[in-house]
């Protein structure tokens, strides 16, 4: 039986690597928003922080 025509091994590659990329891409627009919400969340703790007690007193 003959086989069929050769496998184009350098687009998928290239299509790998743009996968590749794309999945690192979001990995880190992942994290720094969490950085963001984390640093947002820090900040609104501290004023919460500052009201209570400048309302203690």
């Amino acid at each position: 039986m003959p086989k069929g025509p050769e496998k184009d091994g350098k687009n998928k590659a290239l299509h790998t690597k743009l996968l590749n990329r794309k999945k690192t891409k979001l990995q880190e627009e992942k994290a720094a928003r969490a950085l963001r919400l984390k640093a947002i969340v820090t900040k609104m703790n501290q004023q919460k922080d500052n009201k209570n007690s400048s309302a203690v007193e």
